[in-house]
């Protein structure tokens, strides 16, 4: 197994720490002892093949699913063992966004943009509006983009607006869903750009799940593996190519892989 204690250059001191978690629907175990660390300003890719589990991994640590056994701590503190308001002062330095965006289908995308700030901070509309236009502008949507409606977007396009939202309140960590999920390689290589940009401009800390392996070897500093209803492996990419398990060594050194390998350096995307 690479070694978990791989910081990749990063705090040490884990943002996210994930110890024996144990998630069950029905008599299906999808984890049993999932052990994770996500060190402050990285960002981690979570693989796995279908089934194992990696949005619901996920949802428990954003508090969307509640787990069976173990403990998930962000920033120090239970997820799970918190108070009404305890729970929203976290959510509030955490952002979200799910698979297409997961936009209000009927409103804007400013007012998507917008809904985060007025659920969770009590500001004017002219900042409230203000504010959401930087947030459209910094993921690369054009002013024009605003009022539009999902329906009005490209795929492409709800994603940026779904990052936007994301980081409606100046969140410390972005959790992202499949991020280049149904996107061509030339707007999957300028999500990839965007994340790296945006994780270094902010100073985020990003969580990713994703099946790409071009955004694996762009923009992620380590990336950990969900096998057999465990994280199998964490590491680099470097360690994951030494890993001598069935999957992983197809996953990582089928022709897919090699493509994705002989595409450049992660440096170049940042």
């Amino acid at each position: 197994m690479a070694d978990p204690q791989n910081n990749a250059g990063h705090d040490t001191d884990p943002i996210i720490r994930v110890r024996g978690l144990v998630k069950k629907f029905g008599k299906h175990t999808v984890h049993d002892g999932v052990d994770l660390d996500v060190r402050r300003g990285e960002i981690i890719g979570i693989v796995g093949g279908s089934g194992t589990g990696k949005s619901v991994l996920l949802h428990q640590i954003v508090g969307l699913l509640k787990p069976d056994a173990g403990r998930i701590e962000v920033f120090g503190q239970s997820v799970r063992d918190t108070s009404d308001d305890e729970y929203r002062a976290l959510r509030r330095r955490w952002g979200v966004m799910f698979q297409d965006g997961a936009l209000f289908s009927s409103l804007s995308v400013r007012q998507n943009v917008e809904a985060p700030m007025r659920e969770q901070l009590d500001l004017p509309e002219d900042l409230r509006r203000t504010l959401a236009g930087i947030k459209v502008r910094m993921v690369g949507l054009q002013d024009s983009a605003q009022d539009k409606y999902p329906s009005d977007l490209s795929g492409g396009m709800r994603k940026r607006a779904g990052f936007a939202r994301a980081i409606a309140l100046d969140p410390e960590i972005v959790f992202l869903d499949e991020p280049t999920a149904g996107l061509d390689p030339i707007g999957a290589a300028a999500f990839d750009t965007l994340i790296g940009r945006l994780q270094a401009a902010l100073g985020l800390t990003v969580f990713m799940v994703t099946h790409d392996l071009d955004s694996l070897h762009a923009i992620c500093d380590r990336i950990a593996v969900l096998a057999e209803k465990k994280v199998l492996a964490v590491g680099t990419m470097a360690d994951m190519l030494e890993v001598d398990h069935p999957w992983v060594r197809e996953y990582f050194h089928g022709p897919r892989a090699r493509a994705a390998l002989a595409g450049g350096d992660k440096n170049e995307v940042r």
